[in-house]
């Protein structure tokens, strides 16, 4: 399988202007093998975050890699992360499905992923950028213990984070220094575990631009002001993670491994030089391979650049350098030899045993390797779920879905506007005799986006995001496909839809109270509005002509989308903020039930005392409150799909896609950054 031929010769590198050494070098510097007192097997991985589904049909053989090399030195071997386990996305959510109860104890995001690292027997993990993706209270829901659920049987390292800072998490941090079994859940700046009677010290580090990459809430990072490839960010940088190095060797620790995410290569080559005491480390967040020549990989792969780089430290020692491919393409494995002061023995390492392992059938079976089967045993689980929630497309997308938080509850959104108009179509379709003209839903409603958003390999940068429909996947769906999952986790509180008749003034109000807080999005509908100027007051029962918001300029309500005229096309409401024409002329609005059922009449089932989010449903002059969830109109569910309730929003925009975004000769193709319904205007 693998070439006795070694390739190019292992390289030492030193400082910029030092030069270069061959490992087979004769030179006074170089380590006699004769002084070797201690080998250890690393085997590494990083980067699950590919954000579609490759990486459950690459770990079963991932696994078998990892018991395979595990049982040539049981007593020997670390198994490592570098940090982004997972990522939200397909897998993430499937995690959530009540099955995983099975396999993980109880269900959650980000818990399948998990406790297939626990099965795999991860030892500890750096923290990555899309661990946090979720917040610091996202990511202490997936590694603390929850009931039956483990939680994390490994704990997170990063000496550059104070997770003291953040409530949501601060309770999981401890100290450094020890031992990583027993810490397991927890958060620390770094660890220590015995191999063979040796202690091993492991530092975590991530890239200091995490606040403009992630979500850090109110964690500190170090150093701040951290500029890529800038000497001095580097000096700074390797002074912080020193300090917890130091920490270790003063406790009589002599080889010790940075688990590193700092999404760029250059960052951990320019830390190699810097760090003293450090003798492996291990990078993470650029998806660099590194390889050797007779190394076996994926076909259209190539190799970076060697298997391991090697520097040399301000101590004139030997440190090195691996990385590997993401989403368990490629398990890293290095064996080397340390000397009895802790120091690397370069004659120790050879291509033929160190390198990148594929995790393919072929190299699988040459191995004559079998998969975890705890691991496999979890990985059925959500691969059967993800079969059957993200197999099939209701419709198609050519652009990227927008429902980030942030977004939603500030400004107008394409999948704002896009569940929108399926939740107006959808109510036309269900009371045809008495339609709405005008849909409206709060922002805290969407609870997630449709696509991928892509953090390059090398990102440091907001700016460099990518924001991308939902990726296929080898259950059938398709590039850009939206699924059920995709649906059912961007509508997770599934609402009812609930119609009510406002007139023009009432409109008028809502509106005022939409543009506020916990934003709105429209279909229907069009206006523009001042957000600098006076907010209306708080309050459910609508005010009419009494409104005291002065934020809204001109609104409209699209009347007869077919006619010729632009003016025949809209009724305008408010113009330069006053009502214009009969301010009692009404319009019927669709709207989520939990906005809306305030206005039921009493007695009603679907009655609520308070409107939700404080919209101003209460008091309407004559609402005719209908639910969409009523028996009665049943009946004219265009009943295409049936995985979610009838008159539910998830319903409505299944069946919406299906109706006009079906495959990709049709696809939605709104911007994100769509701003042609609620334009803010600053006069």
């Amino acid at each position: 399988m693998r070439s006795v031929f070694l390739g190019s010769a292992l390289i030492l590198c030193t400082l910029p202007l030092a030069g270069c050494l061959s490992s087979s070098s004769s030179s006074d510097d170089a380590t006699d093998d004769s002084a070797s007192a201690f080998s250890l097997q690393l085997l590494h991985f990083a980067d699950v975050d590919g954000g579609g589904t490759a990486a459950m049909f690459n770990v079963d053989q991932f696994s078998a890699l990892v018991d395979h090399f595990r049982s040539e030195m049981p007593d020997n071997t670390l198994l490592l992360s570098s940090g982004d386990n997972y990522i939200p996305g397909p897998i993430f959510q499937a995690s959530g499905d009540p099955r995983m109860n099975a396999v993980v104890g109880v269900a959650g995001d980000g818990r399948g992923e998990t406790q297939i690292q626990n099965q795999m027997g991860l030892q500890a993990s750096a923290v990555g950028n899309h661990d946090l993706d979720t917040g610091p209270a996202g990511f202490a829901g997936i590694i603390k213990p929850d009931g039956d659920y483990s939680g994390a049987l490994y704990p997170y390292l990063s000496a550059n984070i104070d997770f003291s800072t953040d409530s949501a998490i601060a309770d999981l941090m401890v100290d450094g220094g020890q031992e990583a079994s027993s810490i397991a859940g927890k958060v620390a700046p770094s660890a220590v575990i015995t191999v063979n009677g040796e202690r091993i010290g492991l530092v975590g580090a991530v890239t200091p631009t995490l606040p403009s990459i992630t979500s850090v809430g109110n964690l500190t990072i170090l150093p701040q002001d951290f500029a890529i490839n800038d000497e001095s960010s580097l000096d700074n940088l390797a002074a912080v993670i020193q300090e917890e190095v130091n920490a270790l060797r003063d406790d009589d620790i002599n080889k010790i491994i940075l688990l590193s995410h700092m999404q760029v290569l250059s960052v951990e080559k320019g830390l190699a030089t810097r760090l003293e005491g450090v003798d492996i480390i291990v990078g993470g967040g650029s998806n660099t391979l590194l390889a050797n020549n007779g190394d076996l990989l994926r076909e259209g792969d190539s190799a970076a650049d060697d298997y391991p780089l090697m520097y040399t430290s301000p101590a004139n020692e030997p440190v090195l350098l691996v990385n590997t491919d993401a989403d368990y393409k490629y398990l890293g494995r290095l064996l080397v030899d340390f000397d009895d002061e802790g120091v690397i023995i370069l004659d120790s390492i050879n291509n033929n045993e160190s390198g990148a392992w594929a995790s393919l059938d072929s190299v699988v079976d040459t191995l004559q390797g079998s998969p975890i089967s705890d691991v496999t045993e979890v990985a059925d689980v959500i691969r059967q779920i993800l079969g059957e929630l993200d197999g099939t497309a209701y419709g198609v997308t050519d652009v990227f879905l927008d429902g980030r938080r942030a977004f939603v509850r500030s400004r107008e959104t394409n999948l704002g506007n896009l569940s929108a108009d399926a939740n107006l179509w959808y109510a036309r379709e269900m009371l045809p005799g008495n339609p709405p003209l005008v849909s409206v839903k709060n922002g805290g409603g969407i609870r997630a986006p449709i696509g991928r958003i892509v953090s390059p390999a090398g990102s440091t940068s907001v700016d460099d995001l990518q924001l991308l429909p939902p990726a296929g996947n080898d259950f059938g769906k398709p590039e850009g496909g939206v699924s059920q999952l995709d649906i059912q986790t961007a509508f997770a509180f599934n609402n009812g839809l609930a119609l009510i008749t406002m007139t023009a003034a009432e409109l008028h109000d809502l509106t005022e109270e939409m543009i506020k807080g916990n934003f709105t999005h429209t279909a229907g509908l069009r206006l523009s509005f001042n957000p600098n100027a006076q907010a209306r007051s708080e309050g459910d029962t609508n005010l009419g002509l009494l409104t005291d918001g002065e934020r809204v300029i001109d609104l409209d309500v699209l009347v007869d989308p077919n006619a010729v005229n632009e003016a025949d096309r809209w009724d305008r409401i408010v113009e330069n903020g006053a009502v214009v024409g009969d301010p009692n002329r009404t319009f019927r609005v669709v709207a989520l039930d939990f906005l809306a059922n305030c206005a039921a009449p009493p007695g009603s089932e679907f009655a609520t005392a308070n409107c939700g989010s404080a919209w101003p449903f209460k008091g309407l002059n004559n609402a005719e409150h209908k639910s969409l969830l009523e028996v009665d109109v049943a009946a004219n569910d265009p009943g295409q799909v049936d995985f979610s309730s009838t008159g539910g929003e998830q319903d409505a925009l299944a069946e919406f896609l299906l109706q006009f975004h079906p495959d990709s000769n049709s696809a939605y193709a709104v911007p994100f950054d769509v701003n042609e319904r609620l334009i803010p205007v600053t006069p």
